[in-house]
């Protein structure tokens, strides 16, 4: 289970594939999950504790045997949802996968809830909101800060058992707050928990936030243990700048299959998402954003190159918003997977980062007048 406020994710794993049927209840509200070919004592051992006492969604799970070849999972909820099932054929480590994501009637607006924490005082007052004393003064510029993978996408493991997910989330929660602390700017996480968001939902929430600039962060992997430095990519319109880039933006892309997208919701998202596939403004503004990134980041490790490297990243693909994807560190290197979870050492890259975000900001001034008002998102963003 993979609770979060965008939406509960219950899948079961199985060594061959399980036939299953979905039904909504109310009063009280429930889902009932119907599995062909489920063994009942196996499921109510998996199912036991499984349910967070935080969980946005869910109370709790039982279970029983419905008839000869069926159990039943019935999922008390603490609010209604939108149920949506799927299967995953095996991928990674993966087997079969049965998947139910439990999505809120109500999606959560992500952007006001971060506009209204930060306008706030100190005492928890709303803060009295003021006209700018110039009105051509620059706007505050808003950065979506993108933690890779999550949930059931570790991403790269390293030697020592590092997840990738978690390093991620750690570096993009610290880089949030230390640009929480510059009045001109304005900052929101993709995630802020350990689930899973499929690439694209990823540009969707950075377009719906009306971002100037969208930052992916990772801890890269290689299979051999040398291999070491940072690095920054842009998307590219024209192929991987290298074979290396190429490779990287191969496996960064296949997320989507080891996370686990219902197909509907990822086409949904592709149509909404990839409006403009030419995008050679926003593409040049993102080269310049990383090479800014790249400087300082020069300063606080080595560059595993000394240029921004450009590939088909599908996490990049927002047609009106300069993005980058940032390589921390090799996670697969034991010295940099040690820095990579050390508090100290995460606090200098997210400055380092953030300083070079600055320095693109103050030469590329957002142009866009206001941040304008959110579109009402389906039930299943």
């Amino acid at each position: 289970m993979w609770p979060a406020s965008d939406y509960t994710r219950i899948t079961i794993e199985s060594a061959q594939a399980l036939g299953h049927r979905v039904m909504s209840l109310s009063n009280p509200d429930r889902v009932v999950l119907d599995i062909e070919g489920a063994d009942l004592a196996s499921l109510q051992r998996e199912v036991a504790n499984k349910v967070l006492s935080d969980d946005p969604y869910v109370a709790q799970l039982r279970v029983g045997q419905f008839n000869a070849s069926t159990v039943r999972l019935v999922i008390d909820l603490k609010a209604g949802v939108k149920p949506q099932s799927f299967v995953l054929q095996p991928v990674a480590n993966y087997g079969h996968r049965l998947v139910l994501d439990l999505y809120p009637l109500v999606p959560p607006d992500d952007l006001m809830a971060m506009v209204q924490q930060q306008e706030a005082l100190v005492s928890g007052e709303p803060r009295e909101k003021k006209p700018l004393k110039d009105p051509l003064a620059p706007r505050p510029v808003m950065i979506v800060i993108d933690p890779g993978h999550g949930g059931e996408d570790p991403g790269a493991v390293g030697a020592r058992g590092s997840l990738e997910k978690d390093v991620t989330l750690k570096i993009a929660r610290k880089l949030k707050a230390l640009a929480e602390q510059d009045p001109n700017l304005r900052v929101a996480l993709t995630r802020d928990a350990d689930y899973f968001i499929p690439l694209p939902v990823r540009v969707e929430k950075a377009r719906r936030a009306k971002a100037d600039l969208f930052i992916s962060i990772h801890a890269d992997a290689f299979v051999q243990p040398h291999a070491r430095g940072s690095s920054v990519f842009a998307l590219s319109e024209r192929g991987a700048t290298s074979a290396a880039a190429r490779w990287l933006a191969s496996k960064e892309n296949d997320a989507d299959l080891i996370g686990g997208v219902s197909l509907d919701t990822k086409d949904r998202y592709l149509a909404q998402t990839l409006l403009d596939l030419s995008q050679t403004a926003t593409i040049n503004d993102s080269l310049k954003l990383g090479k800014q990134v790249l400087a300082e980041l020069g300063d606080i490790n080595s560059l595993h190159k000394n240029y921004v490297e450009q590939a088909g990243f599908a996490v990049l693909k927002a047609p009106d918003i300069p993005s980058i994807l940032i390589e921390t560190a090799f996670i697969s290197n034991p010295e940099e997977e040690r820095r990579l979870n050390d508090d100290a050492y995460q606090t200098r890259m997210a400055k380092a980062i953030l300083d070079g975000v600055k320095r693109y900001v103050a030469k590329n001034p957002p142009v866009r007048s206001t941040i304008a008002a959110l579109p009402k998102q389906d039930p299943g963003s």
